[in-house]
């Protein structure tokens, strides 16, 4: 499967990727009590999952769950199939969004909430599954420029908890086939 040019690939991670031993891990992701942006109904949630370049130290975006109707506690049905590097520390960021049109710039969505994690936390937690607080910094990150940018524009107070995301790891075995 092909990806665009803008999102990234984790074997970007370190050039030296060929020599280091790697499993394929799928991550799925859950949230729980979300900040209810919508006037009428439930939040529309989306989650960004962005990594971050081991020589560069920028975030790039790697992928994005569907988005789902009406609801502060989605279970998203699309994953992230990532390369796990064992040596390496492999920084995580996700994001979410109330989407509240069809556009995919995400400056038109209400921000949500953001956690930070490495995926060796996801796969060394026990059962391989992490929960962590999402909270609204002081700053949160331009999705294009990387830059910080105040969080208090989407009406986030910041370091306010809003909510919980669940991140779950499984390593695919390297037969499976897709």
């Amino acid at each position: 499967m092909e990806q665009p040019e803008d999102m990234a690939s984790l074997s970007e991670f370190d050039s030296l990727a060929g020599s280091i031993p790697a499993t394929k891990v799928e991550i799925t992701v859950s949230c729980r009590n979300l900040l209810d942006k919508d006037m009428f109904s439930k939040s529309d949630p989306l989650c960004v999952m962005y990594t971050q370049g081991m020589e560069n130290k920028q975030w790039r975006e790697f992928g994005r769950t569907e988005v789902i109707d009406n609801t502060l506690n989605p279970d998203f049905v699309r994953k992230f199939i990532v390369d796990y590097f064992f040596e390496e520390k492999q920084n995580l960021r996700f994001d979410l969004y109330d989407v509240d049109s069809k556009s995919p710039d995400l400056s038109k969505h209400d921000f949500l909430g953001q956690a930070f994690c490495t995926l060796g936390e996801i796969v060394g937690s026990p059962g391989s599954r992490l929960e962590k607080s999402l909270t609204i910094g002081a700053f949160s990150l331009n999705s294009r420029t990387g830059k910080p940018m105040p969080a208090v524009s989407n009406g986030g107070v910041p370091g306010k908890k809003c909510g919980t995301i669940i991140l779950s790891a499984e390593e695919l075995s390297n037969c499976r086939m897709s």
